[in-house]
């Protein structure tokens, strides 16, 4: 797709995985987590695969130096947004959507994300978030939204009122961007908060802000958003993919 550009986050050292290997560099049934979403990604033929590299980037950039991806160093991990932010000279000048997903993220489908595409550009949005619904939300984002999709606010669980706390759907940190808007939200992006890190989910709040029309997307499988934080999530990704070969 020659309108399509997609960026994986992969500058992460995962610190709960008690290893000085990058996080995405972990590997499930032999392979790095990174090649699951890199394989996945490449069926939908973007025009570009921009990967976000940081810690230990030499063993990743080594190890995929022959694949057809762009590496972009993000020097110092000060967030999402920022991650997604030294992107922007690669894609001067490409127009269209920008599908930014984690490089943790391994049993997420071609279907999935073509859905999501479908969805985003059907509904002329300026962001739409692959959101989830869980049995249980725990510390998740809630999606406070309209019937037809239209996001009228993420809420924090440590900001979320009782009523909001009862919502299971969440954000999952899969995004589709129209790519002008993308980098102008970005350019508002602050870091002011405890982390003082630049969020990329600020982009949905300052999108709104601006007007622009920003959606949801529900996506019909909840398994394939989760994400590798520790080595116990990480083996349950395994049993799961182990089941799906069977």
């Amino acid at each position: 797709m020659s309108d399509l550009a997609a960026i994986i986050l992969a500058a992460g050292k995962g610190t709960r995985m008690k290893s000085d290997l990058p996080k995405v560099f972990h590997e499930i049934l032999g392979e790095p987590m990174l090649s699951y979403v890199l394989k996945t990604v490449q069926k939908l033929n973007p025009a570009k695969t921009l990967v976000v590299v940081g810690h230990g980037r030499r063993l990743i950039t080594d190890f995929y130096k022959d694949w057809p991806v762009e590496f972009v160093v993000q020097a110092e991990q000060l967030g999402t947004g920022h991650a997604v932010m030294q992107t922007e000279p690669h894609l001067r000048d490409f127009s269209g959507q920008v599908l930014v997903l984690a490089g943790d993220v391994p049993l997420i489908s071609e279907k999935t994300m073509r859905q999501l595409l479908d969805f985003h550009i059907k509904n002329k949005a300026a962001a739409t978030d692959l959101t989830a619904v869980l049995p249980d939300a725990g510390n998740y984002g809630r999606i406070i939204r309209q019937e037809n999709g239209e996001i009228l606010r993420i809420v924090e669980k440590k900001d979320a009122l009782p009523a909001e706390l009862k919502i299971n759907e969440i954000n999952t940190g899969t995004f589709c961007f129209e790519k002008e808007a993308l980098f102008s939200a970005l350019k508002e992006v602050r870091a002011e908060n405890a982390q003082k890190e630049y969020y990329l989910t600020d982009t949905i709040h300052i999108l709104k802000k601006q007007g622009r029309p920003v959606f949801a997307c529900q996506a019909e499988n909840p398994d394939e958003t989760l994400g590798i934080n520790t080595r116990d999530e990480l083996v349950a990704v395994e049993k799961i993919l182990l089941t799906r070969a069977n």
